[in-house]
C-alpha cells in the first residue's frame, strides 16, 4: 500500500430505515472495536440514505463512534423552489464528510449526464464536501473502448473547468461487475486507477494525483478485497450490498490481515 490512508466506503443505496440503520451502524462499530480495528490506519465510511442521516450523525456524535458519514448524492442548487433536491449546505450541517456523485446507477436511472456531474462536484467544493466520483465503463463500452476510455473521459469531464479544486476521491466501477457477481481482475483494477491517477496528474498536478485517493468497486467481498489492495494504485473499496451485512463488511474493513506481498 502507498501512504495514502486507505478508505473502505459502504454505500447502503436506497436500504434500511433509519431505525434499521442505527442498529447497523452500533453492531458496525461493537464489531470493528471488538477486532481492534484501528481507524487511523483504515478509514471507515458508511453512506445511508438521506432520511438515516440525522439520526447516524447523531449516533456518531453522541458515542463518539471512529465512523465517518457519507451522502449518496447531492444537488447542484444551494436552495430554492428544487422539490426532492438536497442541498451540499444541508449535508454539511449534518457533518457529512464524503458525497458519492455520479454512481452509475444516477446515471443510468437518473439520467445524469457529465455536465450535471461537473455541476455536482462543483456544489461538493463549494461546501466542503469531498465528492467520491464514480466512473465506469458498461460491458458494452468495455468491449467497444477498452476498460479505462471511459472511466478516464467520465474523471476529465468531472474535474474540467472548476476554479478551485479540493479534495476528492475517485471511484471506479465498472458497470457490468455492479451486483453482478462478475469482478474485474486485481490487475485490470490496478491498471484503470494507474491511468486515472495519469489523468489527475495532467488535468490538476502531480502533487494532487500523488494524494488522491482512488478505490475500486463491484462486487466486492472480504473473499476477494485484499487482491484489490496488494497495489499501490488501488486505495481502497467502495461496497454496496456487502456493506449491508456486518460480520461481511467487517471483513472487508480488515483486508490488511489478508494482504500478502
Amino acid at each position: 500500500m502507498s501512504d495514502r490512508k486507505p478508505l473502505i466506503a459502504g454505500n447502503w443505496k436506497m436500504n434500511l430505515d433509519h431505525q434499521q440503520g442505527i442498529a447497523l451502524v452500533q453492531k458496525l462499530a461493537w464489531t470493528l472495536k471488538d477486532v481492534n480495528h484501528d481507524f487511523d490506519l483504515v478509514e471507515v465510511a458508511v453512506f445511508p440514505p438521506f432520511t438515516d442521516l440525522r439520526s447516524v450523525q447523531t449516533l456518531i456524535d453522541a458515542d463518539k463512534l471512529p465512523l465517518v458519514l457519507g451522502a449518496q448524492d447531492l444537488s447542484k442548487y444551494d436552495s430554492g423552489a428544487y422539490t426532492g433536491e438536497i442541498s451540499g449546505a444541508f449535508l454539511k450541517k449534518l457533518d457529512v464528510r464524503y458525497v458519492l456523485v455520479g454512481h452509475s446507477e444516477r446515471r443510468q436511472h437518473h439520467h445524469e449526464d457529465d455536465e450535471l456531474i461537473q455541476a455536482k462536484v462543483a456544489s461538493a467544493f463549494k461546501h466542503n464536501l469531498i465528492p467520491v466520483i464514480c466512473v465506469g465503463e458498461t460491458l458494452e463500452e468495455l468491449e467497444s473502448e477498452g476498460a479505462a476510455a471511459v472511466p478516464i473521459r467520465q474523471l476529465s469531464k468531472a474535474l474540467a473547468e472548476h476554479k478551485e479544486i479540493g479534495e476528492f476521491v475517485v471511484a471506479y466501477e465498472p458497470v457490468w461487475a455492479i451486483g453482478t457477481g462478475k469482478v474485474a481482475t486485481s490487475e485490470q483494477a490496478a491498471d484503470v486507477a494507474k491511468k486515472l491517477r495519469e489523468t489527475i496528474r495532467e488535468l490538476v498536478s502531480e502533487e494532487v494525483a500523488a494524494a488522491t485517493r482512488i478505490l475500486y468497486g463491484g462486487s466486492v467481498k472480504s473473499a476477494n478485497v485484499a487482491g484489490f489492495l496488494v497495489s499501490d494504485e488501488v486505495d481502497g473499496v467502495l461496497v454496496g450490498g456487502a456493506s449491508l451485512d456486518v460480520e461481511e463488511f467487517t471483513g472487508i474493513c480488515r483486508f490488511q490481515k489478508h494482504v500478502t506481498l
